[in-house]
């Protein structure tokens, strides 16, 4: 039986990367997409050898794009991570920097058409409800890539595309602060280790984030990638950390759930706002991801989080948050409310993204016969 061939674009977005589907192309069938999708990455296996994977959770995403018939909205994205060696396809999340390529993919093939040497459309992400404006470069109606603009966490320099979030507050929770509180103390026990106690800032700006200072967990924020991966002992702790915690922030059970990312927060050594960990849940993050920045961004303007008194903040309503990460740093352009200082009327960011190969991923019939069968 042949395998069934499906049209893609392997793009980065960001710092991640993955296929791109138009949703037209795959299995209307959620059940049968997920599978789709699973063997197209190859996953679960952790090398993702029989797949386009590359067996890393950065590098183990999918986007899917459609045209949107909604008022005011030009195109619908929907982003899947999945994991290299689990069978888990999670449309929960949102992905910031995935989300820097949906344009570029909805331009290169067709789906809307460049405005003239810079385009904007509107872009609704369907796993929350989210929606922004992106601005891409398109001289000559073709999308530029090339450019003068950098991002930590990915080689070399790109044309800038720009990611005005319209409304992030909220994205999986049931608000910016879904325990009620800009801080909360927890105490958590767990086999191996001591109870322990912490305070915590949870927290959803597009992301849902659990925050606390790495000195009172007992590490200085400052390992390496490599050293936080290998230590069990506190991966121990922040896992039974996510899982008690995720119970007030309304989650409910998120063993088997990405989120919420866990980030261990420090001063800041390169000239930022903060020196940041996360872990996205499990794996410590060579970078940070888009919208844990901006969510990381927003703890830091609000007084009484586990942020203040660590975090350097400049003055002014408009504030450019740079939030160190193990490779560099990611700045946010946060708006506050001159009546409600606490309440963050805009982030905007800058990312950039890159076609790398268009073609047809191959996966078996036995999965999928196509649109056709």
């Amino acid at each position: 039986m042949p395998q069934t061939a499906i049209p893609c674009l392997l793009m980065r977005g960001g710092t991640s990367k993955g296929p791109f589907f138009r949703a037209a192309d795959l299995p209307a069938d959620t059940a049968t997409r997920d599978k789709v999708l699973l063997a197209a990455l190859g996953s679960p296996d952790k090398r993702q050898i029989d797949g386009l994977g590359g067996a890393h959770p950065l590098t183990s995403k999918v986007g899917i794009v459609a045209p949107s018939n909604r008022p005011g909205v030009d195109l619908e994205f929907l982003f899947a991570q999945l994991q290299p060696d689990k069978d888990t396809v999670d449309t929960t999340p949102n992905c910031g920097n995935m989300l820097a390529a949906v344009v570029p993919f909805a331009l290169e093939t067709g789906m809307v058409a460049a405005q003239g040497a810079t385009s904007t459309f509107r872009v609704l992400t369907l796993n929350t409800d989210m929606a922004c404006d992106i601005t891409v470069q398109t001289p000559g109606g073709q999308v530029e890539y090339e450019g003068d603009a950098r991002i930590d966490g990915a080689p070399g320099s790109s044309a800038p595309i720009t990611i005005n979030f319209l409304d992030t507050a909220g994205s999986v929770c049931s608000g910016l602060l879904p325990t009620g509180q800009v801080r909360d103390t927890i105490t958590v026990s767990g086999a191996g280790f001591e109870p322990f106690t912490l305070d915590v800032t949870c927290i959803d700006n597009g992301m849902p984030l659990v925050i606390f200072r790495a000195a009172d967990i007992g590490r200085t924020g400052y390992e390496s990638v490599a050293e936080l991966n290998a230590d069990t002992a506190l991966k121990a702790k922040i896992e039974a950390l996510r899982l008690a915690i995720s119970l007030k922030m309304g989650l409910g059970d998120v063993s088997q759930k990405n989120y919420p990312k866990m980030t261990l927060i420090a001063p800041p050594v390169n000239g930022g706002s903060v020196t940041t960990r996360s872990f996205i849940p499990h794996v410590c993050h060579d970078a940070i991801g888009v919208l844990a920045a901006v969510t990381v961004g927003t703890a830091c303007v609000l007084e009484g989080s586990v942020c203040d008194g660590v975090a350097v903040m400049p003055a002014g309503i408009t504030k450019k948050v740079s939030v160190e990460h193990p490779t560099g740093e990611f700045s946010v352009s946060l708006a506050t409310d001159p009546a409600n200082p606490q309440n963050v009327t805009e982030a905007a960011l800058l990312r950039t993204a890159r076609a790398l190969m268009r073609g047809e991923v191959l996966v078996p019939a036995s999965i999928w016969k196509g649109k056709e069968a």
